[in-house]
Parts: C-alpha cells; structure tokens; sequence
C-alpha cells in the first residue's frame, strides 16, 4: 500500500509501456457495504480482460493479469477499506492506493497510467495529517473535513519512546500514566524510583524531537500535508519548540487521540484545519486574480 504523494504520480506518468492498467474503484468502510467491494473489482478485472484479449493472446493476457488477481482474496486490502481504491499494473509497476474520497469505478487499459483522479484529490486543500503523540508512542492520521485514517507507520519511522532513544532511554523504571477526557483537561501520575523526573524530561525531548524529524522526513515532505498535533496540552509547547517542520499548525487538538471517539476526532482536527484551509483558499483566489489581471488567466472553462 502506497502514500499517495506528488512524487508517486510522477513515477506513474513517468511509465510508457504497453500495457498499462489503471483500475479505480469506490469502496466502503463499513459492513455490509463492504462485502460487494471485491465482487465489484472482480467485475473491473472482468472488463480489463476484455481489453486485454483486444490486443493479446489468451496467455499474454492471463500474465497481465495475474498480480491483479492475486489482490481479490488479500485481507489487507479489503477488510480495511476507504472511499476508493487505485490499482496501478504494468511490466515494472504494482501499486494499490487507498483514496478517502469515492472514485468513478474506471478499467482502462493504454500505453500510460490513467492518474487524472490521483492527482484531483492530490489538489485537494483540506487534506491534514494529525500526529497523536504521548510520552510512550505515537499514531498518525491523514485525514480531510469527514474523515480521518491511521497510517501504518513505514518502517524507520518509530512507534514508541523505545524505538525512538533504544539504549540512550535514562530510565526504564519510571511509568507514565496520563489520563485526559474529551474536554483536553489532563492530570499526570508519575510512578517510580524518586528523583527520576528530571531524567523523564530530558527522554520526553528527546523522544519529541526524534518523532518530529522522522514525520517530517518521511511524510510532511513528500506529501507537503499541514500537521496537526493531537496531545495532551502540557505536551504542545515542547513539541511545538522542538519541531522545525514548517507545515506543523501553530493551534492543536489539546487532547489524547486515544481518548475520544474517530468521530469526535474529525470534528476537532476540523476545527483546527479550517481557519488554515480557508487562508489558503484566499491565498489561491488572490493568485488567480493577480494572474487574470496579469492577462495570464481566465475563469473560462470549456
């Protein structure tokens, strides 16, 4: 499964080679919805055949076809399901994108990659990710004005204060257990061997700084996504000073992500995202007027 960036569009636009497959299809998170997605993507398999058996012979086109079969009884990809599903097939390229927005059901066999819808959504401005962050472990979302989804966290990118500082952790004996409601108020028990806070603080920052870095390096750049940060609020402030990230949102969501329901979640990520979404929307309006008055656009579509 790939993170839909600017960058895996272009490698799909970057491929001229007979045949490429471009498969698009909605899909539904929930049952029993769901349990038609893979019927639904059989019958798109069904009319790529077809296509296929136009331009070659029965074995040719059962090879194409193959690493797109082998998806109809993977569970990764269908009892975890979003709003649309993109199949990329070719001689060197295989890649599945999940889209949170419902896609045209679409089967189209040429010599390029159909990616006019990726890079519709990829367009799209009220697109954020949130970062959920505690002392112990981290979650990251992507998400839009309905929805958001936790990511899989790539490899190298680490998960819990452990992975993060490994050997340079100061102390392994003192626990944590932080408790915050839905309203972001909070209060911290500290269990341990006395004396330990300070070493606790000097892992906190450490741990901070690593998991800025890393999201940073591995997801605010390549997608160029505003961040979000989801805490408790006595975190925000070191967070907020250790981190260089340019797109990290000044305001967060002042409570454990943990703690509150998805739903609960989207709305409080949206409260947060709006007022950046409607500056950048202001932003491109002013653009697009400068450009017309510079006689470089025109809001004439044909």
């Amino acid at each position: 499964m790939k993170l839909l960036t600017e960058k895996l569009v272009q490698h799909l636009l970057s491929k001229n080679e007979e045949p490429c497959i471009s498969l698009y299809m909605p899909t539904h998170r929930s049952h029993p919805e769901n349990q038609q997605d893979p019927i639904r993507y059989k019958n798109l398999l069904k009319e790529i055949e077809n296509s296929l058996l136009q331009r070659y012979s029965n074995d040719e086109t059962n090879e194409f076809l193959a690493p797109l079969e082998e998806l109809i009884d993977d569970p990764k990809i269908w009892n975890m399901t979003l709003e649309g599903l993109a199949v990329f097939s070719s001689d060197s390229v295989m890649e599945v994108v999940k889209l949170q927005v419902p896609v045209e059901p679409l089967a189209i066999v040429a010599d390029s990659f159909h990616t006019k819808p990726l890079r519709k959504y990829l367009q799209s401005v009220d697109r954020f990710h949130v970062l959920g962050l505690s002392l112990h472990d981290i979650s990251l979302y992507e998400g839009n004005r309905h929805y958001l989804t936790e990511i899989d966290l790539m490899e190298g990118v680490p998960k819990t204060i452990e992975e993060a500082l490994g050997y340079e952790l100061t102390d392994k004996h003192t626990t944590v257990a932080s408790y915050g409601g839905t309203s972001g108020e909070s209060s911290v028990m500290r269990h341990g061997h006395g004396g330990k806070k300070e070493e606790m603080d000097v892992d906190a920052e450490r741990f901070f700084r690593e998991i800025g870095k890393s999201v940073q390096e591995h997801y605010s750049k390549p997608s160029g996504l505003p961040l979000i940060l989801a805490a408790l609020p006595e975190h925000h402030n070191l967070f907020q000073k250790l981190s260089e990230n340019p797109l990290l949102v000044s305001n967060g969501i002042k409570v454990n992500p943990k703690s509150v329901p998805e739903e609960r979640l989207v709305e409080l990520a949206w409260e947060v995202m709006e007022p950046e979404y409607l500056r950048t929307l202001d932003v491109l309006i002013e653009q697009f007027e400068q450009a017309r008055a510079d006689g470089k656009g025109s809001d004439y579509y044909k």
